[in-house]
């Protein structure tokens, strides 16, 4: 097991760190999706294809790699599509698709994962001879401005494994791609407590889909896994970056004649808000491990980064905005970005009292 990052993750974390902090600041992250910053994001680092096999134009990269980008663009509070197409990359790891993967790999296609991974209320049947998808998803991440939803639906696919998803579902999942530019699709803008991250509720009658492969029902809830490592690597980034931002204004911060990080109460909250961050730190990089290392062991690793970083990623950001005081609670500071990041994070996957329930299940089982 490998809890520190190795020389090459350390390059990777300063070339991405660098490049956010010049090309979208925190501070920048209010002005919304910036599309020039995501195309020098992918065509001077190639993040989107970190993931993607090299034989599809990508870095052939590890979870562990991964999660160390995630990281440092939850510091930043990227907005936009990276964190969406990164857990689509992670669905067709399991269905490997050509043309999906090379466009991500090329920083061409921006692709979203409906969640859950096997969601509620979307039907497909073979119309006019193709697929065609019915139903509502009502909050997809960064839905308008993904070009590709991918979602894994029930059903039985031919032996070749091209066949359209049906009633039945010995087979377990099937992912299809839709194209969310297409016939048969509506996509609404939603108002979202995260101003830097967009969500769209989207929907679909008789949208075409193209059946990628069948996941089953372990591939879909490896993906699921997956899933959850990836967003607790970027809650890690936005409680570090909540932490830093608190400690630098502590030791500038004058009341009474002291800076407040000379009060014992602030510098016990302090300690403790440190002791958070290196415990989610060990939780991620474990999660990460596993998921490269060691899947027999990743359902309980996933389920353990999402009950512990989740909350531990929003008590942080939010003792930070007190700490702050009524500067922290102006629109025009940071401290309110990253507490409703935080927040946003915190339940994208379900509350933590899912994942601790589903923790405690693994651990009985």
């Amino acid at each position: 097991m490998r809890l520190t990052l190795t020389p090459e993750q350390r390059e990777l974390r300063e070339a991405v760190r660098s490049f956010l902090a010049a090309a979208s600041p925190p501070a920048k992250a209010r002005d919304g999706y910036d599309p020039a910053v995501h195309a020098r994001l992918n065509g001077e680092l190639g993040l989107s294809g970190l993931i993607v096999p090299e034989e599809y134009g990508g870095a052939g990269a590890g979870m562990a790699e991964l999660a160390v980008a995630l990281e440092e663009t939850g510091a930043a509070l990227l907005p936009g599509p990276f964190l969406a197409t990164a857990f689509a990359a992670l669905a067709l790891t399991r269905a490997p698709d050509k043309e999906l993967l090379t466009g991500v790999a090329e920083g061409r296609i921006a692709a979203t994962l409906a969640l859950p991974v096997v969601p509620d209320g979307l039907t497909a049947r073979a119309e006019g001879g193709g697929l065609v998808v019915r139903g509502t998803l009502p909050q997809v991440l960064s839905g308008a401005e993904a070009d590709v939803l991918l979602a894994a639906l029930p059903g039985t696919p031919a032996g070749d494994g091209s066949g359209a998803p049906g009633e039945a579902s010995d087979g377990g999942p099937v992912l299809v791609a839709v194209d969310l530019g297409g016939p048969g699709v509506t996509r609404v803008p939603l108002e979202t407590l995260d101003l830097t991250r967009s969500q769209a509720r989207v929907e679909l009658d008789g949208a075409p889909a193209r059946v990628l492969g069948r996941l089953g029902a372990e591939g879909a809830a490896a993906v699921a896994d997956l899933v959850a490592v990836a967003l607790a690597a970027e809650q890690l980034g936005v409680l570090r970056a909540s932490l830093d931002a608190i400690v630098a204004y502590a030791k500038i911060r004058v009341a009474f004649g002291r800076f407040i990080g000379s009060y014992q109460g602030v510098k016990h909250k302090l300690a403790d808000m440190h002791c958070k961050l290196e415990q989610a730190e060990s939780v991620v990089r474990y999660a990460a491990w596993a998921a490269d290392e060691d899947p027999a062991e990743l359902p309980h690793a996933a389920a353990l980064a999402q009950a512990h970083t989740g909350r531990a990623c929003f008590e942080v950001a939010r003792d930070q905005l007190l700490l702050h005081g009524g500067v922290g609670f102006t629109w025009e500071h940071d401290a309110h970005l990253f507490y409703k990041r935080a927040k946003a994070d915190e339940v994208l996957l379900g509350p933590p009292r899912v994942h601790r329930a589903r923790l405690a299940a693994l651990m009985e089982a």
